[in-house]
C-alpha cells in the first residue's frame, strides 16, 4: 500500500446510509403528499426504489442508451414505483422526494475516517452519482472530499472498466496508485481487474438489521470494519501524498 496516492470511494452504502435516509424522507413525504398511504413501510419503499438502481444503468452500460445522469434515472425509477403503488402526485412532489438522495446521512465513522485518510492522501468519490448530487450530499453530510469524481465526470457507470481507468487517467496516476474503497465485492472485483488496489469496508447494516451481510469474498488488499480503521491502516503502511 506504500505507493497508493489517492483513495477513491464508493458512496451509496459505503460512505452514506442510503436505506435509512430514503426511508426517513419517504415517511415524511407520504405524510405530506399521500396521507392515505402512510401505512406503507418506508424501508420496504426504499428497498424497492433501490432495487431499480442497477437495472436503470444497464442500457447505458450496454450502449443502447446515451449517458444519463443518475438523478434522471432515480426519478424515472421513482415514477415507475409510485405508479406501481397507485400513487398519483404532481411533478414537484416527485422532484421533492427524488432530492432525498442529495441529503443522505453518513455512517457514524465516515466523516472522521475520511478526514483521517485525507491527511495522508487525497480523497474523492468514485460513485455512480452525478456531480450535483454528490456535491449536495457532501455539504449536507460534511464529507471532506478533495474533488468530486464519478460516473458523470468520466461518462461511464461502474462496474465498467472505463469508470475506473478514466478516473485514474484524470488524476495522472497509474491504476495501481489508486485505492478503491467499497463495501461491495462486485465494485472491488471490477476495480481490481483494472489494476486498482482495493479496500473492503464492512457495512453489515446497509440493508437493515435483517439484511444480508456477505462480507469480503475476494482477495482484497485491505479489509476493515470502518473508515477510521482504514485511516489507521493507511497510516501504518505508509500511504503518502507525494507524487512521483
Amino acid at each position: 500500500m506504500i505507493d497508493v496516492r489517492v483513495a477513491l470511494f464508493d458512496v451509496f452504502g459505503t460512505v452514506v446510509d442510503w436505506r435509512s435516509g430514503i426511508a426517513s424522507a419517504a415517511r415524511s413525504w407520504f405524510a405530506a403528499h399521500a396521507p392515505d398511504r402512510v401505512d406503507l413501510d418506508p424501508f420496504d419503499f426504499a428497498d424497492r426504489w433501490r432495487a431499480r438502481y442497477q437495472p436503470s444503468m444497464q442500457p447505458i452500460r450496454q450502449g443502447t442508451r446515451g449517458f444519463t445522469a443518475l438523478d434522471v434515472l432515480h426519478r424515472e425509477s421513482l415514477v415507475d414505483l409510485l405508479t406501481e403503488l397507485g400513487i398519483d402526485v404532481d411533478g414537484a412532489a416527485v422532484d421533492a422526494l427524488n432530492a432525498a438522495w442529495h441529503a443522505l446521512p453518513p455512517w457514524p465513522d465516515s466523516v472522521a475516517g475520511l478526514t483521517a485518510i485525507r491527511g495522508l492522501v487525497p480523497v474523492a468519490p468514485l460513485s455512480n452519482g452525478n456531480v450535483s448530487l454528490l456535491l449536495d450530499m457532501a455539504r449536507n453530510a460534511g464529507l471532506p472530499w478533495d474533488t468530486i469524481l464519478g460516473a458523470q465526470v468520466v461518462r461511464a457507470y461502474k462496474p465498467t472498466p472505463e469508470s475506473y481507468l478514466r478516473t485514474a487517467d484524470l488524476l495522472d496516476l497509474e491504476p495501481e496508485r489508486c485505492l478503491m474503497v467499497a463495501a461491495h465485492n462486485d465494485d472491488l472485483a471490477a476495480a481490481q481487474a483494472c489494476g486498482l488496489r482495493t479496500a473492503f469496508v464492512r457495512r453489515p447494516l446497509e440493508h437493515g438489521p435483517g439484511g444480508a451481510d456477505p462480507g469480503p469474498t475476494g482477495d482484497w488488499d485491505v479489509v476493515v470494519r470502518d473508515l477510521v480503521e482504514l485511516g489507521a491502516v493507511l497510516a501504518r503502511t505508509g500511504a503518502q501524498t507525494r507524487r512521483s
